[in-house]
């Protein structure tokens, strides 16, 4: 895996662009509904000492206005890349231009709420063993109406290695605060995890170089709405790549049973995500490359069983069973 740093930039004396202290960094690809309410929410911050780094994945029409007019703000740095629909690079274009002395992380669809970036910051100042940051969330719908109780993780500070790697902890990247030396020190976004997958990883790379203060307030809005960009198969396979690139790079030989656990979970929900998605030759192909490393695991079985049983099922129970799921998630949206 290629990681790439950054540098500090550093200011002559007397500069009149003195760096701000933390680099808002934005990645988006038009959904100009959206994309307003995250920007109105950078500049709502009771913290003031922000710049925003905005990097376009190639977005047109209304949003491509927008974004431009948004240059006329000192505090807001654009830049406009060709679509590649990567977002681990285009994250990181932001941070190789980027100048606070901190990062905080922002998708396009999400808020933060007033006072985010003060109390995070003020942790950090305070607590000088931790060189990150992150904060309780409240999961919303397209409307901002919630759609769950704001999750606050439990045993969430300090060292939260074994806590992430046994899902004991849930990070949102939108949450996340980080001094820039860390980020130097471990490196950019992984650029081939495309998608969520990249952003398990960086999160478990942080944690293993330095202890987290936790903020113990939903100070981010977290929404969940049909234009996402990615399916969950796209999802389930770029989370089990996520989990293959931190079992090859991690040393502590206490943490590699658990590794290998959450690998052989992954694997086995991805098949089961093809095979309920009319894949059943990509799901049984699945099943089968993850068994020598994945039989010894109890939840691999269960799940893998699963994905077999939809993949070799008649046609008329797999319909009759994504209608029923269908309805469940109507449901419950």
């Amino acid at each position: 895996m290629h990681v790439a740093h950054i540098g500090f930039h550093v200011d002559p004396p007397g500069s009149a662009t003195a760096r701000p202290a933390v680099s808002v960094i934005l990645p988006t690809f038009n959904r100009l509904h959206y994309l307003r309410q995250a920007v109105e929410s950078v500049f709502a911050q009771t913290f003031t000492d922000w710049e925003l780094v905005i990097a376009d994945d190639g977005s047109h029409g209304e949003t491509l206005e927008y974004l431009q007019q948004l240059r006329d703000s000192p505090r807001v740095k654009l830049l406009l890349l060709p679509h590649s629909g990567n977002v681990s690079a285009v994250r990181n274009t932001a941070l190789r231009e980027a100048q606070g002395d901190y990062f905080a992380f922002l998708d396009s669809d999400d808020l933060w709420t007033s006072r985010k970036l003060e109390v995070q910051i003020a942790v950090l100042r305070c607590r000088t063993d931790c060189k990150w940051s992150y904060t309780g969330f409240q999961v919303v719908d397209a409307q901002l109406a919630p759609l769950s109780r704001a999750i606050r993780p439990l045993m969430a500070d300090g060292w939260i290695i074994e806590h992430l790697l046994n899902a004991k902890t849930a990070i949102m990247v939108p949450s996340v605060v980080v001094e820039r030396g860390l980020i130097n020190s471990v490196g950019l976004h992984d650029e081939s995890l495309r998608h969520g997958g990249g952003d398990y990883e960086m999160c478990t790379r942080l944690a293993l170089h330095s202890p987290a203060a936790y903020v113990d307030q939903p100070l981010v809005l977290i929404r969940r709405h049909a234009e996402h960009s990615w399916d969950d198969i796209t999802c389930c396979r770029d989370f089990a790549e996520a989990l293959e690139r931190i079992r090859r790079s991690v040393t502590r030989a206490d943490l590699l049973p658990v590794i290998r656990k959450r690998r052989a979970i992954a694997r086995a929900r991805l098949a089961r995500s093809e095979a309920r998605s009319g894949r059943s030759m990509s799901a049984l192909a699945t099943v089968l490359a993850s068994a020598r490393h994945s039989w010894c695991h109890r939840e691999w079985w269960a799940t893998s069983g699963s994905a077999v049983a939809w993949a070799i099922a008649p046609a008329g129970v797999v319909s009759v069973l994504r209608r029923i799921r269908l309805r469940l998630r109507q449901q419950h949206s």
